[in-house]
């Protein structure tokens, strides 16, 4: 009998490096360190919210954990087991359990198809179903994200932005996934059309207990979407937990950095003070040694510069990855 709090997911130590090669004999001179020992966990029915800046990592989290990108080190778990070496052909049964939503709707959708031969594509690559209830299921997911049956027969060109996303989103739920990993799916849309987006992805998980990893730069949206967030800088997390301890009181300097740009629209609500950062994001080439972030940390400490901040429990249900909570050095959201 399986643990309902068990995760439907696990990534552990996840890494994802990019070979650097120059010269006719295709010398390795360096890697660039996308993704650079990420942890993580995403229970059923959960959203967990991935933000940084851009260059981050974030995609690249999805895109590995999903196995777009073969990872360098590190595990991926579903459900217990160990997807992290299985071949192509033994990641089908997987592939049905884990889908992906698109940054740019339009890149993301085949120009020579009819829009249901893309819904309906992965449940021919599955062998689900005959020709008539693949059709049935088609026009059930048309219906079901807002579009109209007729629709089928249309080319992506002949839809609106927020229409293709809402094919791809239709394309995602045709297997009937556990998780589904959305690389920014708003991004590229009017703000009118995010709501609509974001309200829709919030009903498709009440009524399917999916399961969201949401990438996204977009605080207020993140805050909207899910029940956790995770910060990453340069490749690795700096600080993790449920979104109304992250937005109220973030205990990484980052953290503190990003939301004090982002504006209160609440009447009479205290602002922000804020925070800006001095200097550029390293090269993820040749990241600093320590804490990442200590080139640009106001309140960084010979310590930082030194030794690698591990991402631990600072407080109930919140890890941060910061050396100014250790021998008794408060943090100043914290004092």
């Amino acid at each position: 009998m399986s643990d309902a709090n068990a995760p439907l997911i696990e990534v552990t130590d996840l890494k994802k490096h990019f070979p650097i090669v120059r010269g006719l004999f295709s010398k390795l001179v360096g890697q660039v360190r996308a993704v650079d020992g990420v942890s993580f966990q995403i229970k059923k029915g959960e959203t967990l919210g991935l933000v940084g800046e851009s260059g981050c990592g974030k995609s690249t989290v999805g895109r590995t954990m999903m196995k777009l990108l073969e990872p360098t080190g590190g595990s991926i778990r579903v459900r217990g087991t160990d997807i992290t070496e299985l071949t192509g052909q033994e990641m089908m049964p997987y592939r049905q359990q884990m889908q992906m939503i698109f940054q740019d709707p339009y890149a993301s959708l085949n120009p020579r198809m009819t829009a249901g031969d893309i819904v309906g594509e992965p449940l021919i690559i599955h062998n689900v179903a005959n020709r008539t209830e693949r059709r049935d299921r088609v026009s059930w997911l048309f219906q079901r994200v807002g579009l109209r049956p007729d629709q089928m027969y249309l080319y992506a060109h002949e839809f609106s932005g927020g229409q293709r996303q809402r094919l791809g989103i239709a394309r995602a739920l045709a297997l009937n996934p556990q998780l589904i990993v959305g690389d920014e799916p708003v991004s590229a849309l009017d703000v009118s059309i995010q709501a609509q987006i974001i309200n829709l992805l919030m009903d498709l998980q009440d009524e399917f207990e999916l399961s969201y990893l949401f990438v996204a730069h977009d605080l207020a949206v993140v805050e909207h979407i899910s029940h956790r967030v995770a910060v990453m800088y340069l490749g690795r997390i700096v600080e993790m937990t449920d979104k109304t301890s992250l937005f109220e009181m973030p205990l990484h300097p980052y953290t503190e950095a990003l939301l004090s740009a982002v504006p209160i629209p609440k009447a009479g609500a205290r602002s922000r003070k804020r925070m800006i950062l001095t200097g550029d994001v390293p090269s993820p080439i040749n990241p600093p040694t320590g804490c990442h972030f200590h080139t640009r940390c106001p309140y960084a400490v010979a310590r930082c510069r030194e030794e690698v901040p591990v991402l631990r429990e600072v407080a109930q249900g919140h890890l941060v990855s910061c050396h100014l909570h250790d021998a008794g050095v408060k943090f100043p959201l914290a004092a």
